[in-house]
């Protein structure tokens, strides 16, 4: 006879004013906002502003937002002698994660909400620059210092390249960040507001959310995407490679949902800039690829792409690094992670998941000098 499930705890529900996704529709929604209206007519500072205030900003408040984040991009310099003494081979996101943890013992502020929102503030503006700066020093280069005159995407990749992007490039990489600014209790968002709950503080919860999402059947896939796109790197060898995975029963990186029934809303205008991208900067082979696996998985499986799958050819025709690929996802969710962050703290309540036990209830002690 099977072992009956017990279910003896309190189970928790999570309340969210955040963002919602609507996996029978295909909907994703930020403050009750479509996430294509956002991507089309927004950017991501006033995303941000969207995620943390609960609605959209005027222009003196988005003014004053943007020079708020403006001003915070620097990360204090014991963090940079940090990053300095890490191993050049350790992996970016582990960087990130234990720069951010690091902050907490630069930070002083109450824990008044104004003071929370201001620590949200300083932490989005300043993830970009811990990822440029571990970048130069482990290329023994020195970092280059953020501009204020530019905004948060374009800033990324001056501080990244060291020369001012063009508009398109700064928009196609300002528009994936508010598409992946926030996405209901993903994984990192539940870990995040798990240790909120706790009422432990934002740096920690922060930290906890850029450990799970560094997973790669999370935020890891991106870079994975990339990878099998390197990988098989011949049109003519997408077939072979993709009946080989299924052959092994791997993942497809970049395929599938656990919400979605249909295609994921964010990919349509992820494609779109994958491919303006890749045309302007000569990387249309990858796109070419991309479009490529993407009808041969869906005719073979029935899988639609999610949000992994064509940010990977966008960053990759950016110029940005392909191990670098998961720590984009994490700069644009801090928008997110802290919005949750403090909507957990005001709803005071510890998180205590439902648990079914399934192991055995019946089982005698048995001395030591019995067992087998």
């Amino acid at each position: 006879m099977a072992t009956p499930k017990r279910r003896l705890e309190e189970p928790s529900e999570i309340e969210t004013k955040i963002s919602f996704v609507d996996g029978l529709e295909n909907r994703l929604v930020y403050r009750g906002i479509d996430v294509g209206s956002l991507a089309e007519h927004s950017n991501y500072e006033e995303v941000a502003y969207l995620l943390l205030h609960g609605s959209l900003p005027s222009q003196p408040q988005l003014d004053e937002f943007k020079r708020k984040m403006a001003v915070n991009r620097r990360i204090p310099a014991g963090v940079v002698t940090l990053i300095g003494s890490l191993p050049h081979s350790a992996a970016p996101m582990d960087v990130l994660r234990t720069a951010v943890s690091a902050m907490a013992m630069f930070d002083r502020k109450a824990d008044s909400r104004e003071s929370l929102v201001q620590t949200a503030i300083e932490l989005i503006a300043q993830a970009p620059t811990i990822v440029t700066t571990y970048h130069h020093i482990r290329n023994s280069r020195l970092s280059i210092e953020p501009d204020p005159r530019l905004g948060h995407a374009a800033n990324f990749l001056f501080t990244l390249k060291g020369i001012e992007p063009d508009e398109q490039d700064a928009r196609a990489l300002d528009v994936c960040w508010v598409l992946h600014a926030d996405h209901g209790l993903n994984a990192s968002t539940f870990a995040a507001r798990v240790t909120a709950s706790a009422q432990s503080d934002m740096y920690a919860a922060l930290t906890t959310a850029i450990g799970t999402l560094k997973g790669t059947i999370h935020g890891g896939a991106n870079q994975k995407v990339m990878e099998m796109l390197l990988d098989i790197r011949d049109l003519n060898r997408v077939e072979e490679y993709l009946g080989n995975l299924l052959k092994h029963e791997r993942k497809i990186p970049g395929f599938g949902h656990r919400i979605y029934k249909g295609e994921d809303p964010r990919v349509s205008y992820l494609r779109r800039l994958a491919e303006t991208l890749c045309e302007k900067t000569r990387n249309m082979h990858w796109f070419e690829l991309s479009n490529k696996l993407e009808e041969t998985v869906i005719r073979e499986k029935g899988l639609y792409p999610n949000m992994d799958f064509y940010s990977a050819p966008l960053y990759y025709a950016l110029g940005i690094p392909v191990d670098m690929f998961t720590t984009m996802f994490a700069c644009s969710r801090m928008a997110g992670w802290t919005g949750h962050i403090i909507e957990q703290y005001e709803l005071n309540r510890l998180i205590r998941p439902l648990g079914d036990y399934v192991g055995s209830l019946k089982r005698e002690y048995v001395p030591i000098e019995n067992r087998k």
